[in-house]
């Protein structure tokens, strides 16, 4: 087959206008109106406000080409479309060939007798933002509040229309490849490979299927095997099995190695090959354990034939405009994701289904893909032709992402079983019934054709489906929002053991680099206009404030205040994922919201828009240690403002325990001390504990019943090999009560190392360079008097400031 991309020579012009601008192909309108300054960044301040506005017209993409003499020669040609966004008519040489009405779907028309040596190619794009309105006025179709009414009328990215987390920036144009296919006599449509794991073996069976152009042609293939280290292997003959001996089995992160082997299908027509397929894939079993028990019903991926803890967070869109989402972005964000100990990620269902190199650097980098299909927080209407339409574009989405090693699960949609359930959204019977037909029929039933190897779920959350209470705490995944929508405290965490959480969060601030990249020095208040236009969820704002003034002192000073924000979500979201982690095999699955930004905001993001590690992203590293030590306490007077602080007549206690999340048993040295404001030793003990492969171990209760909360804390550390390996400190009151005293922290620059040294106890210790852009082998942490050395992994030592919780005041 041969193929010819079209990504040169287009211009684009607003409809009704004259003016044409060199246009970027793959790429958007705005990202054209950008690089030819015919916009203003449309995230700077309220910008977005006058680029929304710019959607309200249609754009015509144009472009002329000599099509080459391979492609002119081909029996038959295609013109093949990655993707359009999203409402279109495509012309070439003035015929039309075609209308396409869906962003995540491919598009193909046939221009064989079209074609001319020199040809122009034409695509008007229609207004998305005019579309869904005049589709709302024909029937109702609502969803979330924080998107533009009639959003889910359109096959496009959801969270484009806005969100709580994002703007109004519904962009549209050739967003991903364009090229034209050169076919003789047949082409590989697709391959479908099922392992079979059996003694020491796994046979890969082979199911091949072509696209025919000549009926009469002889069709045959080969394959070729290529191992991780290189052995090559081929096979003749069409063979329908081949077999693996001594496979190298893949590995989620923190289990074992990734190999990867690559898998290439040669198709021949009458002897002379005409296709060629060629994809990696990882030799592993991938399913979701359920099985009833004790406490309800387990749900946790299992691999391999061992049940993991899935860690991780919640993936959107890495940019409103997707063109600026490039490989090496996804790349980068995706390590620091392993950085952070990740070993699963869910990509949700209101943005998009990610590139081919999201994928190849989850099966490299062993992250665990919950994939969500692109349907969340909103109702559909389901007539023939939208069902015709989605048919495709799940098929599509199937086939090209189904031999990764990284799939974990296909889901149906996000939070719709839920809200459905209690008609949300919902305006008339037919759609709570198609709700039904659409994720616990169509779905189930294109998969069971496409690939029925992988682990099918109609919702998140859900408990299996048939609105039987989707978000039951004892079955399935949970979306848990008390803490944060529903002001609860964080200890609220702990009154549940979920079976898998794969929604939690807290917002907090970006850094104050981040805030100036949108803001004027007047706008630096978070209850300014400008901050507030990106802070997308209602009352957020003062939300964060309320578990603020529960939590610590009142920060004077703008910087600090962002800063006591990210300490208050790292702190939240350790709350849930330590105390499920220390319930393993009841709690198999700790996924926060959210990994990432779509543009510079206030959210619950870990890592901002410009991929700054907020202080969660620092803690989720601890808290998703293989091995990780942490503490039960009891007796803090945390966000409980109304109890009398003097109150000393409360339990103060600590239980440790020691989780290990990996394939080996671990012998540790646990030591906990109960100390003065002054990191003086009161009391301590020491103990060496041996813990089991993939379990928790709970350590003996310690009591303090001397201690003064104001002036004492407890302190524990793990040591493993002479390293101290995780570390912690806790109050037993509220941060705001504690007598710190001035820990008067210096900090020194040796090599790559930062040489940092307290004299008296420091909580929250955060280290910033001039552009708050460095990444470290740790930050935000607590830390006794003394020393220690905290290696730079990226940027520069510039500019060093320090800070910790003594200095919110």
């Amino acid at each position: 087959m041969v193929r010819q991309k079209l990504h040169h020579g287009w211009s684009m012009q607003i409809s009704g206008e004259t003016e044409q601008i060199p246009a970027i192909v793959p790429g958007s309108v705005y990202n054209d109106l950008l690089e030819n300054g015919k916009m203003k960044d449309p995230f700077w301040r309220d910008n977005e406000m006058e680029a929304l506005k710019i959607m309200d017209h249609d754009f015509i993409y144009t472009t002329t080409f000599t099509a080459e003499e391979g492609i002119r020669e081909s029996e038959q040609v295609l013109l093949h479309c990655d993707g359009l966004d999203t409402i279109c008519d495509v012309f070439l040489n003035g015929t039309l060939l075609g209308y396409a009405n869906n962003q995540h779907r491919v598009w193909e028309f046939d221009v064989t007798d079209l074609l001319d040596e020199e040809n122009e190619l034409k695509i008007v794009f229609y207004s998305p933002t005019k579309y869904i309105k005049e589709e709302q006025k024909k029937i109702i179709v609502d969803g979330s509040e924080h998107a533009m009414v009639g959003f889910p009328h359109i096959r496009k990215a959801h969270c484009m229309f806005g969100w709580d987390w994002g703007p109004r920036l519904p962009d549209t144009g050739i967003w991903r490849d364009i090229v034209l296919l050169g076919i003789n006599e047949a082409r590989i449509d697709s391959v479908y490979i099922t392992q079979h794991h059996k003694n020491g073996t796994v046979d890969l069976e082979l199911d091949v299927d072509a696209d025919v152009i000549c009926d009469d042609a002889e069709l045959s293939y080969t394959v070729t095997l290529t191992a991780p280290d290189g052995t090559v292997s081929s096979y003749q003959d069409s063979p329908e099995t081949i077999s693996v001996e001594n496979p190298q089995l893949w590995w989620p992160n923190g289990y074992g190695a990734q190999p990867l082997y690559t898998v290439r299908v040669d198709l021949f027509a009458d002897g002379e090959m005409v296709d060629t397929w060629e994809k990696r894939i990882g030799l592993r079993t991938m399913t979701m354990h359920i099985e009833k028990d004790e406490h309800g019903e387990s749900f946790a991926h299992e691999v391999n034939g061992v049940q993991i803890f899935a860690m991780g967070g919640d993936y959107i869109p890495e940019d409103n405009i997707f063109s600026r989402i490039t490989p090496e972005r996804t790349r980068k964000l995706l390590e620091q994701c392993v950085a952070a100990n990740y070993n699963s990620i869910r990509v949700w269902g209101g943005g998009y289904y990610p590139d081919d190199w999201f994928y190849d650097a989850c099966d490299e980098l062993g992250l665990v893909v919950w994939q969500d299909m692109m349907f969340a927080c909103a109702v559909y209407e389901l007539t023939e032709d939208f069902e015709e339409n989605i048919h495709q574009e799940l098929i599509d989405n199937i086939k090209r992402l189904r031999h990764h090693a990284s799939l974990g699960l296909w889901c149906g949609n996000n939070e719709m079983e839920m809200f459905v359930d209690q008609w949300e959204w919902v305006t008339t019977h037919k759609q709570k019934a198609d709700y039904i037909k659409m994720y616990e029929y169509l779905f189930p039933k294109i998969l069971k054709e496409y690939d029925p190897n992988t682990f099918y779920w109609p919702a998140s959350p859900s408990s299996g489906g048939s609105f039987d209470n989707p978000n039951d705490p004892n079955r399935g995944d949970v979306h848990y929002w008390e803490v944060w929508h529903g002001n609860k405290p964080f200890t609220d965490y702990r009154n549940f053991y979920f079976r898998y959480a794969s929604e939690f969060g807290f917002q907090s601030f970006p850094c104050e680099k981040t805030v100036e990249s949108f803001t004027l020095p007047e706008d630096r208040n978070i209850f300014s206009y400008v901050m507030e236009k990106h802070q997308r969820n209602n009352s957020a704002n003062g939300k964060i404030m309320n578990y603020m003034y529960q939590t610590y002192l009142y920060p004077t000073e703008f910087g600090t205040l962002l800063y006591a924000s990210q300490m208050l979500q790292a702190e939240a979201i350790k709350y849930g994922v330590e105390h499920w982690r220390r319930n393993r095999g009841r709690c198999m699955g700790a996924i926060y919201w959210q990994l990432n930004d779509c543009w510079p905001v206030a959210s619950w993001a870990s890592v901002d828009y410009f991929g700054r590690w907020k202080a969660l992203h620092y803690y989720a590293k601890r808290f998703f240690a293989p091995l990780m030590l942490s503490c039960c306490e009891e007796g803090t007077l945390s966000q409980e403002p109304n109890v009398n602080a003097e109150c000393q007549d409360i339990e103060k206690s600590i239980r440790l325990n020691v989780a290990n999340e990996t394939m080996q048993e671990q012998t540790v040295t646990v030591r906990w001390a109960l100390r003065k404001n002054d990191s003086s030793v009161l009391k301590s003990g020491e103990e060496v504990v041996t813990v089991p492969a993939l379990q928790s171990l709970w350590l003996e209760k310690i009591c303090f019943p001397e201690a003064d909360i104001h002036t004492q804390y407890a302190s524990y550390e793990m040591e493993q090999d002479g390293n101290v390996i995780s570390s912690g400190t806790v109050l037993f009151c509220a941060p705001k009560h504690f007598q710190f005293l001035d820990p008067q922290i210096t900090v020194a620059v040796d090599g790559n190392e930062l040489v940092v040294t307290a004299k008296q106890y420091a909580k929250g210790i955060e280290l910033f360079n001039e552009n708050e852009d460095w990444v470290l082998e740790d930050n935000y942490f607590d830390m006794n008097a003394g020393t220690r050395r905290i290696k730079i992994i990226s940027g520069a030592p510039v500019g060093i400031k320090v800070r910790s919780v003594f200095d919110i005041r």
